[in-house]
């Protein structure tokens, strides 16, 4: 090596050794991919003597050209999923005024299957439904978790206003992240439970003086974010096997067949309600369980599942002034305030999740 400085670019996770340096003016190393973490390309800089010696070494690190755009894409489908599965609490409390839960969990889901179907044909994906045999029990529980969370969502959306309804829904990234902790070898730090005790205290206050009149609405819609979590976990171990499209039509075919099931043996199918209640329901089986969980699920090749949910916490501020100009009306008083704390505490618990990943 001459006297001078070179620059090697290899990825951050191959640290420099220094004897390989010894003997050659310049090593070039292949970035690698890994999986859930962001893609950076480190430059060591390394002065070196005349016989050869490490005298200094320096390193910069930014993100490789690959991995910005695969953060933009990132980015760019999570919040359109967020925008579209807004639109959830709008359409469904609309419908859910001339269907019960359960009626009306099997038509959403039928008009999403067919909606997914025409998309896997359209776009040549057909030929992937066959799936790897290893995937099966995935994409079995994905769809069980599917129906059983369309039955409790939706009977806690008909109980409840739909702003104060997406304000609880913000445990569902508290879940998303219990669950990776389990399962996908990611951490929770003491430093984490604190923005939990907020949101729990958030809960609280909009619940203080009115569990009599929402309880059983609450009760409901956090039973189905713990279905949601279950459903997003299953779709991170699978989206890299299985494409998004594909994913979609069975989250939402098999949980049509699962509702199906319950719906007769429960005799609750009642399919008594006027054009514009079904045509309202068609489009937001469209918007909701179709195009944005289609935007979502690609979201997951490009970000780890803690990122997404980043985005996803954001849709109450979407859903009051959807709800605002639909129905006139949103949350007041502790109510709001207590949807807005649990906000606050789901933001500081994402950020310090992702913060430990990135560590």
């Amino acid at each position: 090596m001459t006297q001078g400085s070179i620059q090697i670019h290899i990825s951050k996770f191959d640290a420099p050794d220094k004897s390989a340096f010894k003997d050659t003016d310049k090593q070039v190393i292949e970035k690698t991919t890994c999986e859930n973490i962001d893609l950076r390309v480190c430059i060591y800089i390394i002065d070196g003597d005349r016989q050869g010696n490490i005298v200094q070494l320096k390193e910069k690190t930014r993100l490789s050209a690959s991995a910005r755009q695969d953060n933009t894409k990132g980015f760019f489908y999570a919040l359109g999923g967020t925008l579209l599965v807004s639109t959830n609490y709008i359409t469904a409390k609309y419908g859910l005024r001339a269907l019960n839960p359960e009626t009306f969990s099997l038509v959403w889901t039928s008009a999403a299957s067919f909606y997914s179907l025409m998309i896997l044909i359209f776009t040549g994906k057909l030929s992937q439904l066959l799936i790897p045999a290893k995937s099966i029990r995935s994409i079995l529980i994905l769809g069980l978790a599917t129906g059983t969370g369309m039955i409790l969502a939706w009977s806690g959306l008909s109980l409840l206003d739909p702003s104060f309804a997406s304000f609880l829904w913000r445990f569902s990234p508290v879940l998303i992240i219990a669950l990776s902790v389990l399962f996908l070898n990611e951490r929770l730090r003491l430093i984490e439970v604190l923005p939990i005790a907020v949101m729990v205290f958030g809960g609280a206050l909009t619940t203080f003086g009115r569990w009599h009149i929402v309880g059983q609405g609450v009760v409901l819609t956090l039973l189905g974010c713990v279905a949601v979590a279950v459903q997003m976990l299953v779709v991170k171990l699978n989206v890299h096997r299985i494409h998004p499209n594909v994913l979609v039509f069975f989250r939402v075919g098999l949980a049509a067949l699962v509702i199906a099931l319950w719906t007769l043996f429960t005799g609750r199918l009642d399919l008594r309600l006027s054009t514009p209640h079904l045509l309202v329901t068609m489009l937001g089986a469209f918007l909701g369980p179709c195009a944005s969980f289609l935007l979502t699920f690609r979201s997951y090749r490009y970000w780890e599942l803690s990122r997404s949910s980043v985005v996803l916490t954001a849709q109450p501020l979407l859903v009051l002034p959807m709800a605002y100009l639909a129905f006139g009306k949103i949350p007041s008083g502790l109510e709001l305030l207590g949807g807005f704390v649990i906000l606050a505490g789901a933001f500081a618990l994402i950020w310090l999740h992702r913060a430990q990943i990135i560590q």
